[in-house]
């Protein structure tokens, strides 16, 4: 075996174990019979098409997997998540369109139809924090966030044109091509996905390909409804009364 196959060989098996495929389940998605055993002992040669299926669904540098170069995944191509219609008002100002709960349902199939968003409701904001970029309004729906984001309150996020300027401490509202989802990201080892994250650790967090993806938009602040005083210990003593009431009920079952 020469020293190119061998540096090949150990990179596949590097790259496997960095995406976090089993053998098995990297030789259904390169189209190999079995596991991919036999490639990572030197049995079997590691053949173009093999080096194609990596090229096309991880990005994987050919050059560096025979040891000729030092990038190991190329540059995906330029995906733009820009707005697809903005709105302005008679001052040739854009607004801020807001798209509720409902409105969100309809939302991915009507992303570039102009007429649709004119029967949303629309505004705008005269603070330099909302200038010289595109926000939009959605409402939140679900408690996948909470704690943060309640069902029923607004988040107003500006646009973001790719994911080299998304951050894992903000939270995005995801356009897909058949939902509106309010999530943290997380970037994964395969430059093709990411991971969306929600707060609420009852849902578990899911990779999804980055083709999916219509719109972006980085959520820079909230509306919020039912504001009242409550401090923190307040919360605590309501949490407390809530336990010591629970627990009266279960003695009065058992009695």
């Amino acid at each position: 075996m020469n020293d190119d196959m061998e540096i090949a060989i150990k990179r596949f098996s590097e790259i496997r174990r960095e995406l976090g495929y089993t053998q098995a389940e990297f030789a259904t998605l390169l189209g190999v019979s079995n596991t991919t055993a036999d490639i990572e002992r030197g049995r079997t040669k590691l053949s173009g098409k093999v080096v194609a299926e990596l090229l096309k669904q991880f990005k994987i540098n050919p050059l560096w997997l025979f040891g000729e170069n030092t990038q190991k995944y190329l540059a995906t191509s330029t995906v733009s998540f820009i707005p697809k219609v903005v709105t302005v008002d008679s001052s040739e100002k854009e607004n801020i369109v807001l798209v509720n709960a409902k409105a969100a349902a309809g939302y991915p199939q009507n992303i570039q139809d102009v007429s649709w968003y004119r029967q949303l409701p629309a505004f705008d904001i005269p603070l330099p924090e909302f200038r010289n970029a595109s926000y939009r309004g959605f409402q939140i729906e679900g408690d996948s966030m909470l704690p943060n984001l309640r069902p029923g309150e607004w988040v107003l996020a500006k646009a973001v044109e790719g994911l080299q300027a998304i951050s894992a401490n903000k939270m995005y509202v995801v356009v897909l091509h058949d939902a509106v989802l309010v999530k943290k990201i997380e970037k994964t080892p395969n430059p093709m996905e990411i991971s969306l994250i929600s707060l609420n650790e009852n849902y578990p967090p899911y990779s999804i390909k980055i083709d999916q993806i219509q719109e972006l938009w980085q959520v820079s602040s909230k509306i919020t409804f039912g504001v009242d005083a409550t401090s923190e210990r307040g919360l605590l003593k309501q949490l407390q009364e809530s336990m010591e009431e629970l627990k009266n009920q279960l003695k009065n079952v058992k009695n």
